[in-house]
């Protein structure tokens, strides 16, 4: 049976994820704060993460914060708090990029493994016509970096693995709440789903790009 590995399974995206993936006949690890994983901690991610045997065949990262508690995005770079962008830098890049480090010892050489993160289309450097947002487009902007490394790492030993970041679009979830806008949203379940066929459709080749729901390439 394939496995999976899903990181943030208590989160929105994270929870349809795992049942999209279980209804596909997959075994399913889901990692959450419920288990004592926490991004911002190095020494939680470290723990759990080397508690894992795998191989896993598709690992999933749906993790992200917009702003620490209490907190939202800031509409100015005056806004900006050295304390709660360390915290956003923690969670959305840092963090990920922990969980990242442990892929070579927990993906199968001998056949094809996905490694998929879910990063935002407001990371895009060259998409960014409004401003706004600095410490979660920053975050993003980051993760994608360390995803396009962590692809070039992971297919020097991984011939056939595919790492990717992801944009989901926007999820109707608490984590959009209050900041979807005019923006039209998609169900999680739904998400979940145009998430995984993109996936499908990925070769080796395409390993360390930045994609949409649709599977179109998103701009640096």
């Amino acid at each position: 049976m394939d496995t999976a590995l899903v990181i943030g399974a208590s989160g929105g995206i994270g929870r349809a994820l795992c049942a999209a993936v279980t209804a596909r006949g997959m075994a399913v690890t889901g990692l959450g704060r419920a288990a004592g994983f926490d991004l911002r901690d190095a020494a939680s991610v470290a723990r759990v993460m080397g508690a894992l045997a795998g191989p896993f065949d598709l690992v999933l990262v749906a993790t992200g914060v917009l702003a620490p508690a209490g907190g939202a995005p800031e509409k100015s770079l005056a806004a900006v708090e050295a304390g709660a962008m360390a915290e956003v830098m923690a969670v959305n890049a840092i963090g990920p990029a922990l969980v990242l480090g442990h892929m070579a010892r927990l993906l199968p050489r001998d056949r094809r493994a996905v490694v998929a993160v879910l990063s935002a289309r407001v990371g895009s450097i060259g998409d960014n016509r409004i401003g706004g947002w600095h410490s979660y487009r920053a975050s993003k902007a980051a993760l994608n970096q360390i995803v396009r490394g962590a692809a070039i790492e992971i297919g020097r030993t991984h011939r056939q693995a595919v790492c990717v970041a992801l944009h989901p679009g926007t999820v109707a979830t608490s984590f959009t709440a209050g900041y979807a806008g005019r923006h039209p949203t998609v169900a999680p379940d739904e998400a979940a789903t145009n998430l995984l066929a993109v996936l499908d459709g990925l070769t080796p080749a395409q390993s360390g790009g930045f994609y949409d729901y649709a599977g179109v390439v998103v701009p640096w």
